[in-house]
């Protein structure tokens, strides 16, 4: 037998990269549309609450379709579901450049959001069969970044270039993006590392032997049995609770800050400060989870970095209330986004711990779970910012005490668990059922109503329009996460 090459090749680091920019991609094309509102809403005629609509109906789309994505990634493979997928997104962008109506925009985002669903399970499947344990905790966190990044990068990208050539070319010109970045993962990508001739024997060998630590709980190939396990329901509990205090990061907080400080006009500025902060979180919390898992504390990896993260959301939601000056805020909401989102990397791991060949679909549970929370969060922020208070010091009490629970969730959350073995099949399908209509029936309430709320506001002003912002990222995972 000859001897493997002494040297390595690091093909799974273009993995991570090109997801890297997968991930860019994706928040790029949900926030073209709400920086074109305003051009949209003149040119079609479009009413402020059908305009309302059509953003609110991305989240139904992009929640509902969550796990049926990741089971489509886990049973066809991340090679062809994320080309379709992307692909499919990808083509609803370019065409809600040609819409003509209102109605055909409804369907569009609606089929858009149905595309993008699949996105961060297929690449959690991807990862899953590409890469050790040992290196996944800084894969996620460097996929999520991109998130991060392309959304902070998008509040000044997107109005420059409709500004240039019009909102239709713009979608026109997101959506090639998106084709582009398919045909290049169809023609380098392969499901099994072995097939792809640019991978040596040496890094082949490294990837299959690393994948052989994978926890106990990955062996099991029911998705039913992991769907209804204690760790899955907390892993939804937990990412839940991440998605509450992030997400106003992407919705209300422009606004808010626009009205608690109106006497300052750089106030509203401020607002993409949190969001590079969550991308240098990602990969801290990335290089957090690998360093843990390569000195020995497997289960700790994950345990740790989590905590550390919701512990540091805590503390800075609770520092934000006790200000008044716009400075110190931004800081103290930094801190927290900052600790929320070190607990992607350690979420997305944990799926591929407890899911192992049903990474996609277990995932695709989790992201819907948040998405609940992200769509919550989004619908009771305005409510309690309206209250007496004003300043809507209760809603960060609140989502302060989620991130307790969510800290206590990460004590009992175990990947070596194996517990519900005893259940017997006709036992695992009834929960199954339950779990999965629950799921679903919180999800299509939560977006449902968000919905209806947009329906019954009037237009807001052309020079703020928060609305649009805040119906649009509903349903990202993506960032994701989210």
């Amino acid at each position: 037998m000859p001897r493997p090459p002494a040297w390595m090749t690091r093909q799974r680091f273009v993995l991570i990269g090109i997801l890297f920019f997968h991930s860019v991609n994706t928040y790029m094309d949900r926030a073209c549309i709400a920086s074109a509102v305003d051009a949209i809403k003149r040119d079609l005629s479009v009413s402020g609450e059908m305009m309302g609509l059509i953003l609110g109906i991305f989240a139904v789309g992009y929640a509902l379709f969550q796990v049926p994505s990741g089971w489509f990634a886990d049973r066809l493979g991340p090679r062809w579901a994320l080309t379709v997928v992307v692909s499919v997104w990808s083509v609803f962008t370019v065409l809600t450049g040609a819409a003509r109506t209102a109605l055909q925009l409804l369907v569009l985002r609606f089929f858009f959001g149905v595309g993008e669903a699949g996105a961060f399970p297929g690449a959690a499947q991807a990862f899953f069969r590409w890469l050790p344990v040992k290196e996944r905790g800084l894969a996620y966190g460097i996929n999520f970044s991109g998130g991060r990044v392309g959304a902070a990068f998008s509040l000044f990208l997107m109005p420059w270039l409709i500004s240039q050539i019009g909102w239709r070319w713009t979608f026109v010109a997101n959506g090639l993006v998106g084709v582009v970045w398919a045909t290049l993962w169809l023609l380098w990508f392969r499901d099994n590392p072995r097939d792809n001739r640019r991978v040596n024997q040496a890094e082949l060998e490294y990837i299959e032997q690393g994948r052989v630590a994978d926890f106990a709980a990955a062996t099991k190939t029911s998705f039913a049995e992991v769907f209804t396990s204690l760790n899955m329901f907390l892993t939804m509990l937990q990412y839940f609770a991440s998605n509450v205090t992030f997400f106003i990061s992407l919705t209300w907080l422009p606004s808010y800050l626009q009205n608690q400080w109106p006497q300052d006009p750089r106030a509203v500025y401020w607002s993409s400060l949190p969001l590079i902060c969550a991308a240098s979180a990602n990969w801290v919390a990335g290089a957090m989870v690998t360093k843990l898992y390569q000195y020995g504390y497997h289960v700790g990896s994950r345990r740790v970095t989590a905590i550390v993260g919701f512990s540091l959301g805590v503390i800075g939601l609770l520092l934000a209330t006790q200000t008044d000056n716009l400075y110190m805020f931004i800081i103290f909401f930094s801190l927290a986004t900052f600790g929320v989102d070190m607990t992607l990397s350690p979420s997305w791991s944990f799926c591929n711990d407890i899911g192992g060949g049903n990474s996609g679909a277990v995932s695709g549970s989790m992201n819907m779970a948040g998405n609940i929370g992200a769509a919550l969060s989004a619908i009771l922020f305005p409510v309690f910012q309206d209250s007496q208070t004003g300043n809507a010091n209760a809603f960060f009490f609140i989502a302060a005490a989620l991130n307790l629970v969510a800290i206590a969730a990460w004590l009992v959350m175990n990947p070596n668990r194996r517990s519900d073995r005893q259940l017997s099949p006709a036992a695992i399908r009834r929960r199954f059922v339950a779990l999965m209509t629950f799921l679903l029936l919180l999800a299509g309430g939560a977006v449902g109503y968000q919905i209806y709320r947009s329906t019954r506001k009037t237009a807001a002003p052309d020079h703020a329009s928060p609305s649009p912002v805040i119906s649009e990222n509903v349903g990202i995972e993506s960032l994701s996460d989210r």
